[in-house]
């Protein structure tokens, strides 16, 4: 939990120093073609300010660093009226950069990726310190490995108060990341998109948490803790697992195929979720890379979660060949059958868990997220009682 701590206070101090790059050097731009000269010409503390309006995709930006506290910003002017991007493959790539923060953007239509963010090619030298704030992208793909947002190789980054809707890939794809926090973010299913993930964690990325967000149909997996990458793409290198010490709290989830799933990962700390109604499981325990360098998924621990599911569940948890479902936990999550009282049947045995019956809720209001239950036994129990800290 102390390494969390940690994490929640560096993100504070991205704020913070996204505040005192408001001292260096102010841009201001209204149209595409001062947009492609200032973006040729940023420097550390460097304020890059877009006017309303709409601008063209295939901005990059290479090798281009801010310091910890002059960081460069891209922002919209008008948070109430951000800038659009749309049109051609990809709105913005960030190559081998750092302490760079985006806000207040908006990001529609791109067939490719949204936004791409990596170390370019250099494993060895991650791009880091990079915050995505009150970022919105819609509409990627429709269909295929296209993500909203695409993370390879970055470290040290958060991304706060950003809303994904329709995607072909993840909504939020990471490769070989470390030390990141994604907190207060909206994943929305769209229909004609093929969405596979919500919030992919893969390629030996490690050390993330995933804290307050939604996630509404959100993929075929709401949240994949691992994957299946290519061992060349390993960020720095394959150490036996797709996904290590990732947290998953205080997270609501509605509907998708399988709100959780642990694929060729250590560990992982799922609590103080709530999910509701569920499509097909609750949870998959998969071993998706089969290469003889990887340990079985193990050592998921998942506890404190508040679980709303109806007949369409017949299979709880789907246990892959290769795993290690003995090493699990679950402990001390509630349960809910909507359509009748049955317990859940898990790989392994759960401590303190809480089974509720005869419940009056409303189907229709459960997929809107509208959720009350006033039950002495929930105490501490799912999202609501999610509390960041110690």
């Amino acid at each position: 939990m102390k390494k969390y701590l940690r994490m929640l206070c560096s993100a504070a101090l991205f704020s913070v120093s996204a505040t005192v790059g408001a001292k260096g050097t102010a841009i201001s731009v209204s149209n595409e073609a001062e947009l492609k000269k200032a973006l040729r010409n940023l420097k550390p503390g460097s304020r890059l300010s877009l006017a309303p309006g709409r601008y063209g995709g295939g901005h990059s930006l290479r090798n281009v660093a801010g310091r910890e506290d002059r960081p460069i910003v891209i922002e919209g002017r008008d948070p109430n009226n951000p800038p659009l991007f749309a049109g051609g493959k990809q709105a913005l790539h960030l190559a081998n950069c750092s302490h760079i923060t985006l806000r207040h953007l908006r990001v529609a239509g791109f067939p490719s990726n949204g936004i791409n963010i990596d170390d370019g090619g250099s494993i060895e030298t991650p791009a880091h310190h990079i915050v995505l704030e009150d970022v919105t992208i819609i509409e990627t793909g429709p269909t295929g490995n296209h993500d909203a947002l695409k993370l390879s190789g970055v470290e040290d980054f958060v991304i706060r108060n950003c809303r994904f809707e329709g995607w072909g890939g993840s909504g939020i794809d990471m490769v070989g990341c470390h030390r990141g926090l994604i907190e207060d973010c909206t994943f929305i299913g769209r229909e004609g998109f093929s969405q596979s993930n919500g919030v992919q964690l893969k390629g030996g990325t490690e050390d993330v948490l995933v804290q307050r967000c939604l996630f509404r149909n959100a993929g075929h997996r709401s949240i994949n803790l691992g994957g299946h990458t290519g061992l060349q793409f390993f960020r720095p290198r394959v150490q036996g697992y797709e996904a290590k010490n990732i947290t998953i709290a205080g997270n609501h989830f509605i509907g998708s195929t399988a709100p959780v799933a642990w694929a060729t990962s250590a560990g992982g700390h799922v609590h103080h979720n709530t999910i509701i109604l569920p499509e097909k499981w609750i949870i998959r325990i998969l071993q998706e890379n089969r290469d003889a360098q990887f340990s079985p998924c193990r050592d998921g621990l998942f506890e404190h979660n508040l679980i709303i599911y109806d007949t369409r569940i017949q299979h709880y948890v789907n246990v892959g060949p290769g795993t290690a479902p003995e090493t699990f936990r679950f402990h001390h999550n509630a349960w809910y059958d909507l359509d009748r009282y049955r317990k859940p049947v898990l790989p392994v045995g759960e401590t303190e868990g809480v089974y509720l019956k005869d419940l009056s809720l409303d189907r229709d209001k459960l997929r809107e997220g509208a959720l009350a239950i006033n039950d002495a036994r929930l105490h501490g129990i799912g999202a609501g009682a999610y509390l960041p800290g110690p």
